[in-house]
């Protein structure tokens, strides 16, 4: 239920924000460790996106998601 995500004012408190930020950029990193384990493409535009993107991407957005966790306790 959406409802619990919310206080009363129907604004969504930092800790809360904080955990939905992590779990968002935790789901990116495993996408990415999942491309580049299976050899996933992917494409922008037509211009195909090389697995270094990923590896990049793994490291952002797992320490995004560590970080998100921190700050939600």
């Amino acid at each position: 239920r959406i409802v619990i995500l919310f206080d009363n004012n129907k604004n969504m408190n930092q800790k809360t924000y904080s955990r939905v930020t992590a779990l968002i950029f935790a789901i990116i990193a495993v996408l990415h460790i999942a491309r580049v384990i299976w050899g996933w493409s992917a494409e922008i535009g037509g211009a195909t996106v090389s697995p270094t993107v990923s590896y990049l991407a793994i490291i952002v957005s797992g320490y995004l998601a560590i970080t998100g966790l921190k700050l939600s306790k």
